[in-house]
């Protein structure tokens, strides 16, 4: 006997909807590549995500196509996410940090149709654009009065591409576990490898971050997702934003100490995520002009391991709270972050910066196991090494065209 349930597909663009029904009045504010502040609101970042899926359309793109990405978190990359994933194409986040022949190589193996990039990304996208054999049409994240002049093929300036639409379209239906995105990892042997994520994944991972015991972000935050979309899709965070209604603020491209406090500072943020080389830049701004964090409240730090010093400076001067993360681009990405359970809440000092360097536990979603060569499971005593296996409905079952680890 099944159960008497409806059937509600879980697809991406329903967080954006929700974000619109429940929280349209909810900012988005950026710093732009082009310079400014700019604010805007959910409500119309899915007006203007559901022009770019009317666009995509008309311009000949549809289901299962690779549309790339190549820019910084701001909320027109937000619009072109939502309007990509909403016409059933596959987002695909290019990370700019690597070199530019593994860049084309990279889109040569995803077959990218597509791209929106950056102002800043412009010249590093001319110097490999005549590689990319799929390539069709560029769309440069910016208005006609900033656009470069450039060789790229079929360039055209994103707000008047934009323009041409007028957002009377309905985002296309199809089954929850297809492809939503796309995000290649470095992280293994030889090239480069493809991880997949579908609608479900996607929209499941999201609602993992934003558990209490995970993240812990809700509609009462405001959210600085200074880690970069392409990095995991910026650790779930523009899904689970949307979701929960939290504000959103976008640091743009700048990264230094003294741009992401003014953005800590004059929104009010309470949540931010990034790596600890960012957060050893704004600890080193605090200390140079001797300013506060008086809004903020919680950190989560991963990509890296973070240096005791780090935590202990954030929570003793400041009184942020520091979560340690740790994660893979196949895992969507979270694994496991450092909460701190009840049993550690008596902890002071070394003790429990102890517990706070350790990676934490599995959110809900994610299970785990160690095991020897001959899969035979292995304790968990903090001592015993061995191969650490992982499962769950935001993990990866294999990589794109099938290549191995």
């Amino acid at each position: 006997m099944l159960g008497l349930m409806q059937e509600w597909p879980l697809l991406c663009h329903k967080l954006i909807d929700h974000a619109e029904r429940q929280h349209g009045g909810r900012e988005i504010v950026s710093r732009s590549i082009e310079g400014p502040i700019v604010r805007t609101t959910f409500a119309d970042v899915r007006h203007r995500a559901l022009k770019a899926a009317q666009r995509l359309e008309r311009d000949g793109f549809g289901l299962g196509d690779r549309i790339a990405t190549l820019a910084w978190n701001t909320a027109r990359h937000i619009e072109a996410w939502y309007g990509i994933i909403g016409i059933g194409a596959i987002y695909h986040t290019l990370n700019p940090r690597l070199f530019p022949e593994q860049i084309a190589w990279i889109m040569n193996d995803a077959e990218d149709k597509a791209i929106f990039v950056d102002l800043t990304f412009v010249p590093l996208l001319e110097k490999i654009a005549g590689q990319i054999r799929s390539l069709r049409q560029v769309i440069v994240l910016t208005d006609q009065a900033h656009m470069p002049q450039t060789s790229l093929p079929n360039a055209v300036a994103y707000e008047e591409w934009l323009a041409e639409a007028d957002g009377a379209f309905a985002w296309k239906t199809f089954d929850e576990n297809t492809a939503a995105g796309m995000c290649y990892t470095s992280g293994t042997t030889g090239d480069p490898k493809g991880v997949v994520y579908s609608h479900r994944s996607n929209v499941l991972h999201a609602m993992m971050a934003a558990m209490p015991d995970a993240m812990g972000v809700s509609t009462r935050d405001v959210v600085l997702p200074v880690v970069p979309m392409f990095h995991a899709n910026a650790w779930g965070l523009g899904q689970a934003a949307p979701m929960i209604g939290a504000k959103l603020v976008m640091p743009g491209c700048k990264m230094d100490g003294a741009s992401i406090y003014e953005l800590l500072d004059t929104e009010k943020v309470t949540f931010s995520a990034a790596v600890p080389t960012v957060w050893m830049m704004l600890l080193q701004y605090l200390e140079e002009t001797g300013r506060k964090l008086p809004y903020l409240n919680k950190v989560v730090i991963g990509g890296s391991s973070c240096p005791r010093a780090v935590t202990a400076k954030f929570q003793d001067k400041y009184a942020v709270e520091v979560v340690h993360a740790w994660g893979m681009t196949e895992m969507s990405p979270l694994g496991t972050l450092c909460t701190m359970k009840p049993e550690y809440e008596g902890l002071t000092g070394d003790a429990r910066l102890d517990i706070q360097g350790k990676q934490g536990h599995p959110p809900f979603g994610v299970e785990m196991k160690v095991t020897d060569d001959e899969n035979n499971a292995l304790p968990w005593d903090g001592k015993t090494f061995g191969r650490l296996k992982v499962r769950g409905p935001a993990v990866a079952r294999a990589y794109y065209g099938g290549d191995g680890a």
